[in-house]
């Protein structure tokens, strides 16, 4: 259950006020999310992640130099509104263009995709990419119809970085969707989660079982199995995952253990044991794996698993430097520029030719 709130309609405006007053040297609210405090060097790609609340750190955790640009931040399970993302990707907007990423729901798809084409019609370059790792949602001869679940932050990733190197927005699109290409991710919820303010949670499991191929959004898994020993689910998530390999796909992989909310970290770390021996007898090599919570939704007692069949490209933007409140690796060079400054909201800009 979620406990600490003080009014449920304000639950994301107070955590994103609160999100902001912690993070002050990463991150700057604007009106629908958050912005980097401080501005590229120079015009790069801002790379904006996006969807509702209640997946943290996911989104607004990795807004930062090697991550992303901003986050626009909607309601607890909830799209965010094409006005919000606007906001938010003129605040970040250096001059390079914009690239909204989100996972594959169609309350996202619908208003980022409005949002991008007021961008474009104002002169701000805007495309939208919406990701769709879960296996478990559609089949593989229809993944357009695939949910994004944890494997997005793989994608937002690497997308990020080939932004902070300074791909051009063509670019740092076709990196996303290789990196989503090679992506599959296979999640299980012991329970369900509960909104703040409710009493019940969005669904339950039977004591002894658990929800094979479940939701962030608090979607009840696909089907129901014996809640197995950490053995036997590894077994499962590896064996789902390997059954998708891409075609033609090496043996180096980015590895996403996830806890969803409820799910310590020690119990993870119990399964990674598993996961890791099963890879290794597959005879693939994890590369910089992380284990932890990711891509959570609320209070879901469950885990996911994804891998992203790495080649030299997608491996060097996996591993590269990144400094945001909830995801750091390596040292970020100093190229920011000064404090960002809150703006009012432009004219629109005439279109471009």
């Amino acid at each position: 259950m979620t406990r600490l709130f003080n009014d449920p309609s304000t639950f994301t405006e107070d955590m994103i006020a609160g999100f902001a007053a912690a993070h002050a040297e990463h991150v700057r609210e604007v009106p629908g999310g958050v912005v980097r405090a401080h501005r590229p060097a120079r015009p790069k790609v801002a790379v904006l992640t996006g969807g509702g609340s209640g997946h943290y750190p996911a989104f607004c955790g990795v807004v930062g130099p090697g991550f992303a640009d901003g986050s626009v931040i909607g309601n607890v399970f909830t799209s965010p509104s094409a006005a919000q993302a606007r906001s938010v990707a003129v605040e970040a907007d250096s001059g390079a263009g914009v690239l909204f990423m989100f996972g594959n729901y169609a309350g996202d798809v619908m208003n980022f995709g409005l949002a991008a084409r007021q961008l474009t019609d104002e002169g701000i370059p805007a495309k939208t990419f919406a990701v769709t790792d879960d296996i478990a949602s559609a089949p593989a001869e229809d993944t357009s119809k695939r949910r994004g679940i944890a494997g997005g932050f793989t994608v937002y990733k690497t997308a990020s970085a080939a932004a902070e190197e300074g791909a051009s927005l063509d670019e740092v699109v076709r990196v996303a969707e290789h990196t989503n290409a090679r992506t599959r991710t296979l999640g299980v919820a012991f329970a369900g989660c509960t909104l703040p303010g409710h009493r019940e949670p969005l669904f339950t499991v039977p004591e002894g079982r658990l929800g094979l191929g479940l939701g962030i959004h608090g979607e009840p898994g696909v089907s129901e199995s014996d809640l197995a020993t950490a053995d036997e689910l590894a077994r499962t998530l590896v064996e789902g995952l390997l059954a998708e390999r891409p075609e033609g796909a090496g043996s180096r992989v980015a590895v996403l253990l996830n806890g969803l909310g409820a799910t310590k970290y020690e119990e993870l770390y119990v399964l990674w044991g598993s996961v890791a021996r099963l890879l290794a007898e597959a005879g693939l090599e994890p590369v910089r794996p992380e284990v932890g919570e990711l891509v959570t939704s609320l209070d879901m007692a469950g885990c996911s698993l994804t891998l992203t069949w790495l080649d030299d490209e997608l491996e060097r933007l996996w591993l590269a430097p990144a400094d945001s409140p909830a995801f750091r690796r390596g040292e970020v060079a100093a190229a920011t520029g000064p404090a960002a400054a809150a703006r009012d909201t432009p004219e629109p800009r005439a279109a471009a030719a």
